[in-house]
């Protein structure tokens, strides 16, 4: 395939991802799917409940076994060995780093079992597996293999972290709403030209740290709704961060509430996405994120109403934190706006 060829299959990927998305869905028809959305799962991924976040436990694997399935070499033009090569050159987002990162190796809420990767690891499969089924290449051969998209191991599922931000009833004007993001296609890796809930980042470590996810949630919360950037320097401690402190206090608190809603799999990518929902206070919102933007490093942001609907079109894992958290309404103390 020449550089041409594929930089117009990038862009009709980018262009009709819910449409691939559908295309992608119906090549999986016996697959569990998380509160009758696209989402795909496996058994137990799901609660019966929304488990608060200080219960979930992360263990760890400091040398899992190699995936069979790794920086697949199909469909690159000549001189490119990896997808995340190629895209760097023919086609870069806004937001393009191989930083580290984490695989999920196994998933039995409240356990999740984790171990060492990078960020271009699952670009390289994921991206690959959704340019394949745009550009209509006969047979899926890189989809054939990896078989299974609720196999962990067969390829390195990086998971994300998705959080459905809501608001209590009350008089703020977000009462009752969430955050909507449109994820801007010139600026995302990643289901660009979506509706997604927010913040979303890629569960990722900063320094040294241990896996936490309240942690990276927190930083993804600063970078998404309040515009700071990635780069927090060398001399950075978190636990000293004015911001952290402030949420973790209204989490302790109990005027924000962190709870696990389950995984799955996006049927087009493969993404694997680690669901979550904060509730928090409407007047402790506007304290926290009265400076909201508009526009940030992915997209659009917004307020929409929590009413059961979900926006189209949306990523998969968005419409499932969207559909659990509705379901479980009452348990996570939401009334509708």
């Amino acid at each position: 395939m020449d550089e041409r060829r594929w930089r117009d299959d990038r862009a009709a990927l980018n262009a009709a991802r819910g449409r691939f998305g559908e295309v992608a869905s119906a090549l999986y028809p016996d697959a569990p799917r998380v509160a009758g959305t696209p989402l795909l799962c496996r058994a137990g991924w799901i609660p019966d409940e929304p488990i608060p976040l200080a219960d979930i436990r992360l263990e760890w694997d400091e040398r899992p076994a190699p995936p069979p399935v790794a920086d697949p070499p199909d469909g690159l033009p000549p001189g490119h060995r990896t997808y995340a090569e190629a895209m760097g050159a023919l086609a870069p987002p806004k937001v393009f780093e191989d930083r580290p990162s984490y695989r999920l190796l196994d998933a039995r809420p409240p356990v999740l079992r984790l171990g060492p990767a990078r960020y271009f690891d699952g670009v390289n499969v994921g991206e690959s597996a959704a340019h394949e089924l745009a550009a209509g290449t006969p047979g899926l051969p890189l989809r054939t293999r990896i078989g299974d998209p609720c196999d962990l191991a067969r390829r390195p599922a990086l998971p994300a972290i998705t959080t459905l931000t809501v608001t209590t009833s009350g008089s703020f004007p977000g009462a009752g709403s969430y955050v909507l993001h449109r994820r801007d296609p010139a600026k995302v890796a990643h289901a660009g030209g979506l509706h997604q809930v927010m913040p979303v980042g890629v569960f990722q470590p900063l320094g040294g740290e241990r896996p936490d996810m309240w942690r990276c949630m927190v930083r993804e919360y600063a970078e998404e709704f309040l515009g700071m950037g990635e780069d927090y320097g060398d001399g950075f401690v978190q636990d000293d961060w004015p911001f952290h402190r402030a949420m973790t206090a209204a989490r302790e608190e109990g005027r924000l509430r962190a709870h696990f809603l389950g995984l799955g799999i996006d049927p087009l990518t493969f993404a694997l996405d680690l669901l979550t929902v904060v509730v928090i206070e409407h007047d402790l919102f506007d304290d926290l994120f009265g400076g909201l933007v508009a526009v940030n490093d992915e997209g659009t942001v917004a307020m929409a109403p929590f009413d059961g609907t979900v926006p189209r079109p949306m990523q998969p894992a968005g419409a499932a934190a969207l559909m659990l958290a509705w379901r479980y309404r009452e348990t996570l103390g939401l009334t509708r706006g």
